[in-house]
């Protein structure tokens, strides 16, 4: 499949998709740090939906869905953001809101070893939990593993669909070339 990111430096692809940018993609596959990044260079708010979706200082709870869904439709409200995370029941009037869209779609084998490498080794990561810290668990393990290939199927299909200003980054070389491209940092 050919690069969704043209080849020539100077195309301006960041400032076309607007202010308010979703990214969605698998688990793992990069979302919150791109989000961060796009921020950072475009001096947007960033709303990582799993902060949203989960319990500060828990492992991981979930909140009451009445409550999430309000905290959703707060933040997309705003002006300007770039927003990361899936969460499909709110996906329709984030992308009514957005301004431009990005797809993730590095292979399950990517998101598999960044989950267990931000697991093992990473304490204070992008997108995380306040006061929570990563572990391995089975059921994320199934869910990148068995589940994100159906999802990877149906955010495809999504992409192709969606009239947005939009970037597909298929593997992790296009999310590096990305990367460059716009000059953005990971730091």
């Amino acid at each position: 499949m050919p690069s969704a990111v043209p080849q020539c430096p100077s195309m301006p692809i960041l400032n076309d998709l607007g202010p308010r940018i979703c990214i969605l993609g698998p688990s793992n596959s990069g979302k919150s740090t791109l989000a961060d990044a796009i921020a950072r260079k475009r001096g947007l708010p960033v709303i990582h939906l799993d902060q949203l979706f989960h319990i500060p200082y828990s492992d991981w709870v979930p909140r009451p869905a009445q409550e999430f869904r309000q905290l959703h439709d707060e933040a997309i409200m705003q002006e300007q953001w770039v927003m990361d995370g899936n969460y499909t029941s709110t996906l329709a009037q984030r992308l009514s809101r957005a301004t431009g869209f990005i797809l993730l779609d590095v292979p399950t084998s990517t998101s598999l070893w960044r989950y267990l490498r931000r697991t093992w080794f990473e304490r204070d990561r992008r997108g995380g939990l306040a006061g929570g810290r990563d572990t391995v668990k089975w059921q994320m393990l199934h869910h990148i593993a068995v589940v994100t290939p159906r999802n990877r199927r149906r955010y495809g299909d999504l992409y192709e669909r969606v009239s947005l200003p939009k970037i597909r980054l298929a593997t992790t070389n296009d999310l590096n070339h990305f990367y460059d491209v716009e000059q953005l940092s990971r730091h």
